[in-house]
């Protein structure tokens, strides 16, 4: 038997047989996402603002070294250079951010929308060559589940910040509970972050995707279908958590700028 081997036409960049506007949903995310990364970076370098009474914005907390009553360790370490501009929210960003840079339905998103490799299905990109997900800058996606670790952490500090959203101070300084509209933002938050995060792809295989037989493990089996059932709304999860973030820092951060005022529900 004898093959043949034949190339298929390479297309050039934008070029398509699609009669649709394929160009609609990157460019959608495109804005969505790069909107939240001006915004989260203007609000991370600004330093200021990220609290307000027992509220702490979600971009702050762990709020490691700070001027706020919410600081871990005191004020700005001694250890900090002088000449370099200094946000608590810098020395913790990182984890949550790589988080989502790594995330395997961000990647399908951005890689469209921000590096058109492809910009949709059956379109032609700018690139000629592909060197896979073993090179460089590529190979960094593979510390997605270590990323995973540090944002499983987040979302047990970021409960305890409702836990501590329950509680506001009166006029003679002792602590009473109470509900207020922010202690409902941080809370949304909360449940939002927590459905993407255990929705995570990672996660499902740790719990018991690595599994052959299911049948020998049935508690891996409970814990697979739960974290499968908040995979198959991944996406959906990703974007509202992502709004949401963004929305709990600037209603904490109008808040405490006397923009706008908490209303206390209870």
């Amino acid at each position: 038997m004898s093959y043949t081997s034949t190339e298929l036409p390479r297309r050039s960049f934008g070029e398509t047989m699609r009669a649709d506007v394929w160009w609609t949903q990157p460019l959608i995310v495109f804005l969505g996402l790069g909107t939240f990364i001006v915004y989260s970076t203007w609000a991370a370098f600004q330093g200021n603002h990220y609290f307000s009474g027992n509220y702490i914005s979600p971009f702050y907390s762990p709020e490691l070294f700070g001027n706020s009553p919410h600081s871990w360790f005191g004020a700005r370490p001694a250890w900090w250079p002088g000449w370099l501009l200094f946000s608590p929210a810098l020395l913790i960003l990182w984890a949550p951010g790589g988080f989502r840079l790594t995330c395997y339905y961000y990647r399908g998103a951005y890689y469209k929308a921000f590096w058109a490799d492809p910009p949709a299905c059956t379109v032609g990109e700018p690139r000629k060559t592909y060197l896979g997900e073993r090179s460089f800058p590529l190979i960094m996606q593979n510390v997605h589940r270590y990323f995973l670790y540090l944002a499983l952490v987040f979302i047990v500090i970021l409960t305890i910040d409702v836990w501590k959203a329950l509680w506001f101070a009166d006029p003679s300084g002792k602590s009473s509970f109470g509900i207020g509209i922010g202690t409902i933002v941080l809370a949304v938050n909360v449940v939002l972050l927590g459905g993407y995060t255990f929705g995570c792809h990672s996660l499902r295989h740790l719990v018991g995707g690595f599994r052959d037989q299911f049948s020998r493990a049935p508690t891996c089996y409970q814990a697979y279908r739960c974290v499968s059932c908040l995979n198959r709304r991944h996406m959906l999860w990703a974007w509202l958590s992502l709004f949401w973030v963004g929305f709990s820092d600037l209603y904490i951060r109008l808040c405490s700028m006397g923009v706008w005022h908490d209303l206390r529900i209870l």
